[in-house]
């Protein structure tokens, strides 16, 4: 789990351990209740079951196999993970289960085929029976890999995710240079006040706002960030996240649907961040396997053109923001941005300025971000 991993999820157009960072001491607000308790990802249980070399042998061999004989039959289908993908994320499933003491020599022995004292115990995370089942749901059912093993790398986060959460992409940490290289640098206040995620799934983009505010803050004044959900699954997931990074004094996690759990800091809020829903309802059926038959569907549908919740947030935006504040949403692409900067300044005359559209990695036009007057 040390390093980056992409899956190659898309999402209709879209294709470490803890790092402390300086605590900011404020006084507390307290936190949303919690009725799901979160899974345990793969690579945090303890090593508490074991196998003998040989049965893992025989367990990897037949992994092995079976993500071999999809080919590029689900790239063909709908632009899924093909062969040398799926092997590559047994490698990372391998990586997870076994216990970090013998990994390396284990994982050595497998890839050469050494038999050498094939009843050697070797001390697991996961029951082999559980990963006959998990690996079979992989391929056979295309159950996303991040569910698997119940964790995604994004920037230099480690986040659990499960079903019911979406699961964070690679484009999505452009929001966070926003944060850091439009808004923070531009107007270095904005790090000492509220910001708000909403729609905040894993806590991604709220985890990764707490610390680029508090990276800089001035003296021990710091900004919080406030993570909404209307997901009971998303907020338990994303509180156990931020209690891992060990910023639940600086993030706190609502449930609710997008500004209504914000209303005692209407006008305060120093930015507003959000990758809502915006995949049109028509596309979704369309939708590689793993996206559109396991990821959440109130996660991703927006509605007949795919703006409904981006509409709703521009309209909101304004009167949630201070003067000066920050906002930046992610969308569909191309027209849905270029349909919102109009829209904003047609129906929003005066209420914003500096209004930019942002690519993402791959050159898409993926962002609209701007300041409030």
């Amino acid at each position: 789990m040390l390093k980056l991993r992409s899956s190659g999820l898309s999402c209709g157009v879209c294709a470490n351990f803890r790092i402390p960072i300086p605590r900011c001491y404020m006084n507390s607000i307290t936190t949303s209740s919690i009725d799901v308790k979160p899974k345990v990802p793969l690579y945090l249980r303890p090593p508490s079951f074991s196998a003998s070399l040989s049965e893992l042998t025989k367990w990897h061999k037949w992994a092995k196999n079976l993500a071999s004989s999809v080919g590029s039959s689900f790239i063909n289908l709908d632009n899924g993970p093909d062969s040398t993908l799926l092997r590559r994320e047994l490698n990372w499933l391998l990586q997870d289960l076994i216990e970090l003491q013998y990994r390396s020599v284990i994982l050595s022995r497998l890839e050469s085929g050494n038999n050498e004292n094939p009843d050697v115990s070797v001390a697991l995370r996961a029951p082999l029976e559980e990963m006959y089942c998990v690996w079979r749901q992989r391929i056979e059912k295309r159950r996303p890999f991040q569910y698997v093993v119940g964790c995604e790398h994004w920037r230099d986060l480690v986040l659990s995710v499960q079903e019911g959460v979406l699961i964070p992409r690679p484009e999505t940490e452009v929001i966070i240079d926003l944060v850091e290289g439009v808004a923070l640098n531009n107007a270095p206040e904005l790090a000492q006040s509220f910001w708000a995620d909403l729609g905040t799934g894993s806590g991604a983009i709220a985890i990764a706002t707490a610390r680029a505010l508090a990276t800089h803050a001035r003296g021990d004044a710091c900004g919080r960030v406030i993570a909404t959900d209307l997901s009971s699954v998303a907020v338990a997931v994303a509180t156990s996240n931020v209690q891992r990074y060990g910023l639940q004094d600086v993030v706190e996690v609502r449930k609710g649907s997008w500004f209504e759990p914000l209303k005692d800091v209407q006008g305060k809020l120093a930015g507003v961040l959000s990758n809502p829903p915006y995949i049109p309802s028509g596309d979704i059926s369309g939708l590689q396997a793993e996206v559109g038959q396991h990821e959440p569907i109130l996660a991703l549908d927006g509605g007949i053109s795919g703006t409904n919740d981006l509409l709703h947030l521009i309209d909101g935006v304004a009167s949630m923001l201070k003067p000066g504040g920050f906002f930046a949403f992610e969308t569909n692409g191309e027209q849905q941005c270029k349909f919102l900067v109009e829209y904003i300044e047609n129906e929003k005359p005066g209420s914003f300025r500096d209004m930019n559209i942002v690519s993402d990695f791959a050159g898409i036009q993926r962002f609209v971000m701007g300041f409030c007057r």
